[in-house]
C-alpha cells in the first residue's frame, strides 16, 4: 500500500518541457486529476450499485437525484438537464426504473406533454438500506484515487464529504 500522502502511481504525471516549466497549465492538469478521481469512484461505484440495487450507474444517478427531492418528484425535461443526458435515453431508463417498481411516473396537470418521475417508497427503503455501503465504495475509491493533499482539497470544495479519517456516521 502507498503513503497516504503520495497520489497513486496509475496516475500520469503532467510533461514537463526542458526549461522545467509544465507543458499544461495548472487548470487543466487539475482538471485531468479531477476525472481520474471521478473515474475510480464511477468504476467502483458502478459495481457496488449492480450488486446492491441491481441498477446501471446511470439509473442510480436518477434515483439520487430524485432522492433529494420531494416526494412530488421533477419534471423528466428537468431530470434530463441536470443530469445532462438527452431525453431519449432518459425515457428508457425511466421505463427500467419503473418496470423495477423503483418510481413512479404521471402525467402534469394541465400540460398534456408533462411527466412527472418520482421515487417510490420501495426506492426510497432500498436507498435508506444500502446508502452506508456505497458511500463507502466511495471514500475507499477516493482513497486509493488521490493523496491526503488532494483528498483535503477535494473535502474544502465539497463540504459534506467526509476526511477519509473520519468515521462515517452511523445512520
Amino acid at each position: 500500500m502507498r503513503a497516504a500522502d503520495t497520489p497513486p502511481a496509475d496516475l500520469p504525471e503532467c510533461p514537463v518541457a526542458e526549461s522545467g516549466d509544465r507543458l499544461l497549465p495548472d487548470e487543466l492538469r487539475a482538471w485531468m486529476l479531477l476525472l481520474a478521481a471521478t473515474g475510480a469512484v464511477e468504476q467502483r461505484l458502478r459495481s457496488a450499485v449492480k450488486e446492491t440495487l441491481d441498477v446501471s450507474h446511470d439509473e442510480f444517478l436518477i434515483l439520487c437525484l430524485l432522492a433529494e427531492r420531494p416526494r412530488t418528484g421533477l419534471r423528466m425535461t428537468q431530470v434530463a438537464d441536470l443530469l445532462g443526458r438527452p431525453k431519449t435515453r432518459l425515457t428508457y431508463q425511466i421505463a427500467c426504473l419503473q418496470r423495477a417498481g423503483l418510481v413512479s411516473r404521471r402525467s402534469v396537470c394541465g400540460d398534456k406533454r408533462g411527466v412527472e418521475v418520482a421515487l417510490t417508497d420501495k426506492a426510497r427503503e432500498q436507498l435508506r438500506e444500502t446508502s452506508a455501503l456505497l458511500a463507502g465504495a466511495v471514500r475507499e475509491a477516493l482513497t486509493d484515487s488521490m493523496g491526503a493533499e488532494q483528498r483535503a482539497a477535494l473535502c474544502a470544495l465539497v463540504p459534506d464529504l467526509p476526511d477519509r479519517h473520519e468515521e462515517p456516521s452511523a445512520g
